[in-house]
């Protein structure tokens, strides 16, 4: 299972042993990936931790270092094969994985929910920040991240995109208080990434142009944050306290 997966790192799964050493744009994305845990983990101070689509568990592992007297770290992912290879390659007593979906998840509540670049992928985001909420110590944290540029045209696993303010709101109306945040920028290569030279970005969404010319609106919305934003995709990371 290791060995499969170990040569698997994709657009959506991103396995750090298998990264190229010439994938830039993978690199880069791990190395924002790690920001957000070691920023997740300033806020967490002790007691049971949820890392929802913890992937194949580095950054699962990560908080446990880095989290002060954190007691345990459960990670869940909905997929096995990502499950099975962290129960492989990031092990610690203090730490399990189980392969489950979150919105639907159950367990006993923790004192911090940790979640990045997932809300954006479930058909219902609404529910999947309920179960959040529910599965969330009264005082706990909830940290959690979304592209705030558009990303739905170009990958064809995301099903939502996310404003700052569109964002902010899901959890503002569940009475969750912001108390911090964290925006990262990810400068891109256009031509680069359209002609396909880097593996890991081999399952974007093809022809483009014919995805724009049956959502006109989604080419609006591209050329607005192409204008506003720049050849630059955009992440933030929120920290709610219930």
């Amino acid at each position: 299972m290791t060995q499969t997966l170990a040569s698997a790192s994709t657009l959506e799964r991103l396995v750090p042993a298998a990264l190229d050493p010439n994938d830039v744009t993978g690199h880069e994305t791990y190395r924002l990936h790690i920001e957000r845990y070691d920023f997740a983990s300033r806020f967490i101070g002790g007691g049971r931790v949820l890392d929802c689509a913890c992937g194949v568990g580095y950054g699962s592992h990560r908080l446990l270092a880095g989290g002060d007297g954190t007691q345990r770290v459960t990670g869940v992912d909905i997929d096995e094969s990502a499950v099975a290879y962290a129960r492989e390659s990031f092990v610690d007593p203090r730490l399990d994985y189980v392969c489950a979906d979150g919105t639907a998840f159950d367990a006993e509540p923790f004192d911090a929910i940790v979640s990045f670049e997932t809300i954006e992928h479930v058909p219902d985001p609404e529910r999947l920040v309920d179960n959040f909420v529910r599965l969330l110590k009264p005082g706990g944290l909830l940290i959690a991240s979304v592209p705030v540029t558009p990303s739905v045209d170009v990958n064809p696993f995301h099903l939502h995109d996310f404003t700052p303010a569109s964002f902010r709101r899901m959890f503002a109306r569940r009475g969750l208080a912001e108390i911090d945040s964290l925006l990262q920028r990810q400068p891109y290569q256009p031509l680069k990434m359209l002609a396909g030279k880097e593996t890991r970005l081999s399952d974007m969404r093809q022809n483009l142009v014919g995805y724009y010319a049956r959502h006109p609106k989604a080419a609006l919305t591209r050329a607005y944050s192409t204008v506003v934003d720049g050849f630059c995709n955009k992440y933030l990371t929120c920290v709610w306290r219930r």
